[in-house]
């Protein structure tokens, strides 16, 4: 479908709006220069509202619209327990992660892992996200928001990511994580409405023009194997999401390390009022999740009965996207790219704090390195992470049939290691720096000898075994260091695990709701 004269008008208006926005609720009093904890941290003044839909517009971005699309189209609604279940792991990081971490007012995940065990743990795992962040999420970002673009409005890729970035870094370069957080909720309320307009009027063309309601139950009954939550093994989509696995596996050791100990996740809750408005804006986060289905894999459902001829399992979305009228079309791409320059916006956010907090200011430790000049290296470090992933992204990411899978079974190669060493941060008296850093050595070699040696093994069920072993191997090195108290442990006995009616009925409603969608689709 081509741009009409109101579509790029409604992009554009939505382009500069956003930029103007941004620079307005991140302006500074006169004479006053940005400190590192208000450009990194927001001051630590979030209310609920902007965390929660910050952490959902950094989440749900091109990898999250266009890849699960396609999963969607080539899967099915079993690509949607990654949306899910997802709620779960962030109740729990709300109840018995963030108390901790909001107490030790932290400005990066490392620090954490500095003030349990030493400069060593820190820094490994700061290189390891940093990487990951530039050459695994960035890259994917950019790559595929720049394909969406080139199939609605057949922009050059180049010249498609180089916009995305440009974007991204006017409005958030200035302002940092306020800037970001304080528009997350608008790229929210595009994001949603535009994913649901898609939705919407994909199930009523299904219906004859009857109702989303009698569209859905259509192809509810056309394609029913489409609908299937759970695999049996010999399923052929088994090694992506393996049976029982997803509900009880390894599947949670990939939750916990994005939703429990990801900087880029967690920032956001670290720059809150209080405990009790950042545990509110997760539960927020929590119901947004079991929303996205909806929004992400529904369009992808319908495409297999609307355009069933599709081979590009990355064109899903653009496709669906051509059956909106103008100016609700124009709308929709606004919404797409809101998605894209968020999550751009809140990785480069946190690539720059986190070299800045955790590289930089280590290497300068001793020197006179004020605030400001600090913000200015995290802004350096943005553009920098920015540039690279626009050179790296296509010949990264072109080999691969599905960038959603690229991400989950690259990064697992490590997450099992990250989650042991930060379960044992924080709960564990015993673990010492060197049971944390060969956890995180058997992690990477116990996950590559799995994949080279036994492709079979679908990779969350990989990252389960992965995850037990590391563990074991990190009591058997705390074991022969004597296992005994370590006088660095994290002091559990003032924190209080508690947590607000409303934050107990919320789970619990969340959990139900849970219930329902697996018995319905099981």
């Amino acid at each position: 479908m081509k741009f009409t004269t109101l579509d790029i008008a409604i992009v554009i208006a939505y382009c500069i709006g956003i930029i103007f926005i941004a620079t307005w609720v991140s302006r500074e009093k006169s004479n006053r220069k940005k400190t590192t904890e208000d450009y990194f941290l927001a001051s630590r003044s979030l209310p609920w509202w902007a965390i929660g839909a910050s952490l959902i517009a950094a989440n749900i971005s091109a990898e999250q619209i266009i890849a699960m699309s396609g999963d969607g189209y080539v899967i099915g609604l079993a690509i949607a327990t990654y949306e899910w279940t997802a709620a779960i792991a962030l109740i729990v990081m709300a109840k018995y992660f963030l108390p901790i971490f909001l107490r030790e007012k932290i400005y990066t995940m490392p620090q954490f892992l500095e003030k349990r065990f030493d400069s060593r743990v820190k820094v490994v795992l700061a290189i390891f996200w940093l990487a990951v962040y530039v050459f695994v999420n960035l890259t994917s970002i950019l790559y595929l928001g720049a394909t969406a673009l080139n199939a609605l409005a057949e922009i050059d890729m180049f010249y498609g990511m180089l916009f995305l970035a440009s974007l991204s870094v006017a409005y958030s370069l200035y302002g940092g994580l306020k800037a970001v957080a304080f528009t997350d909720i608008i790229q929210v309320v595009l994001l949603v409405f535009g994913g649901l307009a898609v939705s919407y009027i994909a199930l009523n063309e299904i219906s004859g023009g009857t109702g989303v309601v009698s569209g859905f139950v259509t192809l509810w009954n056309e394609i029913p194997d489409k609908f299937d939550m759970i695999f049996q093994e010999g399923h052929p989509f088994y090694d992506k999401l393996p049976g029982l696995s997803v509900l009880i596996g390894g599947l949670w050791i990939a939750h916990f390390g994005y939703w429990g100990f990801n900087q880029y996740i967690t920032q956001r809750a670290f720059a809150a009022k209080s405990l009790d408005e950042a545990q509110k804006g997760i539960i927020f986060a929590a119901f947004l999740k079991l929303l996205m289905p909806a929004v992400v894999v529904l369009p992808g459902l319908a495409a297999v009965m609307l355009r069933p001829d599709i081979e590009n399992s990355a064109s899903v979305y653009p496709a669906m996207m051509e059956l909106l009228p103008a100016g609700l079309f124009g709308l929709t791409v606004a919404a797409l790219i809101a998605a894209i320059v968020s999550s751009l916006s809140s990785m480069i956010n946190s690539i720059s704090t986190i070299f800045t907090m955790d590289i930089y200011k280590s290497l300068k430790s001793g020197t006179d390195e004020n605030d400001h000049a600090l913000v200015n290296i995290g802004r350096i470090t943005s553009l920098t992470a920015l540039i690279i992933a626009v050179i790296v992204s296509r010949p990264l990411l072109e080999s691969f049939d599905s960038a959603f899978q690229f991400i989950q079974e690259f990064t697992l190669f490590f997450t099992p290691g990250i989650v042991v060493i930060f379960l044992l941060a924080l709960f564990s008296k015993k673990a010492t720096t060197l049971s944390v850093l060969f956890a995180a050595i058997m992690s990477l070699v116990l996950s590559l000898f799995i994949w080279y040696f036994y492709p079979s093994i679908p990779f969350i069920d990989r990252a389960g075994i992965v995850f037990i072993s590391s563990g074991l191997m990190a009591y058997i090195i705390a074991y022969l260091q004597g296992y005994k108290d370590n006088e660095r442990a994290t002091n559990l006995s003032d924190i209080s695990f508690s947590t607000s009616s409303f934050f107990n009925v919320s789970s619990l409603v969340i959990i139900i709701i849970l219930g329902i969608f697996y018995a319905t689709w099981w």
